[in-house]
């Protein structure tokens, strides 16, 4: 597929970028390029391409999830403004 300068422009316009006069020569070949490899793209065949989760065959390490430090509320809370019954106490912001 290729771009004319007029599609470019209309393009410009409808996303409000300021291109110059060079710059859409430019830009209508870079993007009929790029159209065109997206074209030759979809004619690739891959019916019989298995989907992959990942292009490396490997099976990610994890740790385990172990819990390696206690929290302590009370502690936490003693730097807060305002707390009351364990919980924050914060301004009402809607009426």
């Amino acid at each position: 597929m290729t771009l004319k300068r007029t599609d470019v422009e209309n393009i410009a316009h409808l996303a409000r970028i300021a291109v110059t006069e060079q710059e859409l020569n430019d830009y209508a070949t870079e993007l009929s390029q790029i159209l065109n490899l997206v074209e030759t793209m979809n004619k690739t065949e891959t019916s019989t391409v298995l989907p992959m989760s990942h292009p490396l065959h490997m099976v990610q390490r994890l740790r385990a999830d172990e819990v390696l430090e206690q929290g302590n509320p009370t502690e936490f809370q003693k730097i807060a403004p305002a707390t009351a019954d364990g919980y924050y106490l914060v301004p009402k912001v809607i009426d």
